[in-house]
């Protein structure tokens, strides 16, 4: 098998890189899709401009990311007509994605129709959550009529990081008990035991768990009737105020986490109380994995936050030394993929840059080579 060209379609921009075998050729990213003076006007222009642009002489497969693939999709499959419909069909379980990434399918097979397509779901490496993790207690004929449950999402970024971990530390990726966390605009915590998920903190959607750029993580439901029936906010405007006008951006008015720890080294008040919320959410779910776990041989930190905000490891992971968990100061403000726990630590401590697009590609070529 040769090249595989990867889509990755989000809200307002599309990433692609190409691969040959685990080598990346090239990549590009387009952005302000749909924006006043802006990109290209919708994802479906977007992605006919770099296939456009591209020489796709010998490309064996086409991977695309596609965010939530619900009940349906445990693991990538060959796109055709039906798998088409049924992504379709989950539309309403995520509304600002899915959309994007049918787009890129739909221009990819119109351009390729010779070449396979692949779709890789956000949602699939976390199907092996047990159903204790993936149920919410509500009412269980509502849940079901719903679709309500756990899915989880950043699949591709935990399935990578977690396998690079066990690399890493030389040991089989079926015995490494990891927590990986996927620091970035959108975060979230996972488990992973022996290679599977068993918990993460995203849900249904991914507003739940971890303080966010402009998300609010885990809040009392009540806190939107109290909205509603006080505020007299809209379902649409509560919807706006915990998705795009919460988490850091709500706290502090910026959703960056490196202006965030400039105000706080500067003496702000709101930044430093940003900056104790956020690594708070992170100690929690990290002591509640390791107790679901019973056994943990790395912590890794990943995304962009997780991967260049030295203070954010630090303090998230601070007090856990009971735990055999500590952070190396010189090794925590080092480069790289690397270990920044101190030589003998109980539980290695990781940095390891996430590659979601590789991923990706790799699950594409498995499925493809398969068929």
């Amino acid at each position: 098998m040769s090249q595989v060209l990867v889509l990755n379609c989000g809200s307002s921009s599309v990433k692609w890189r190409r691969y040959d075998g685990d080598r990346a050729l090239d990549h590009g990213t387009v952005e302000r899709i749909g924006e006043p003076g802006g990109g290209p006007a919708d994802h479906t222009e977007a992605v006919r401009q770099i296939l456009d642009g591209l020489d796709l002489t010998g490309l064996a497969a086409v991977g695309h990311r596609v965010v939530h693939g619900g009940r349906t999709f445990s693991a990538p499959v060959l796109v055709d007509d039906a798998v088409l419909a049924a992504i379709k069909d989950l539309v309403p379980l995520a509304p600002l994605h899915n959309p994007a990434n049918l787009a890129g399918i739909e221009v990819a097979r119109a351009a390729l129709p010779d070449v396979p397509q692949v779709a890789v779901f956000d949602t699939a490496f976390h199907h092996t959550l047990p159903e204790a993790a993936a149920t919410y207690a509500i009412d269980r004929d509502t849940a079901e009529r719903y679709d309500i449950r756990r899915y989880g999402f950043h699949g591709t970024s935990h399935a990578y990081v977690s396998r690079r971990t066990a690399e890493l530390l030389g040991r089989p990726y079926e015995q490494v008990n990891t927590i990986t966390l996927h620091l970035g605009n959108g975060a979230s915590a996972c488990a992973v035991a022996n290679g599977r998920s068993v918990a993460t903190s995203m849900g249904m959607s991914p507003l739940q768990g971890l303080v966010m750029g402009t998300r609010s993580g885990d809040v009392d439901p009540t806190v939107i009737f109290h909205l509603r029936r006080e505020g007299g906010l809209s379902v649409d405007d509560i919807d706006d105020l915990l998705n795009h006008r919460s988490g850091l951006l709500g706290l502090t008015g910026v959703n960056d986490m490196r202006e965030v720890l400039q105000r706080r080294a500067a003496g702000d008040r709101a930044a430093a109380l940003a900056f104790d919320v956020y690594c708070r959410r992170i100690t929690e779910y990290v002591g509640a994995y390791y107790a679901l776990l019973g056994r943990v041989d790395a912590i890794t930190f990943t995304a962009g936050v997780g991967e260049h905000a030295a203070p954010v490891r630090a303090a998230a992971l601070a007090g856990l030394g009971r735990l055999g968990i500590a952070v190396d100061e010189a090794r925590n403000n080092g480069e790289g993929d690397r270990l920044i726990s101190p030589d003998g630590a109980e539980v290695s401590v990781c940095v390891i840059r996430t590659d979601e697009e590789r991923e990706i590609a790799r699950q594409t070529r498995d499925v493809v080579g398969a068929a």
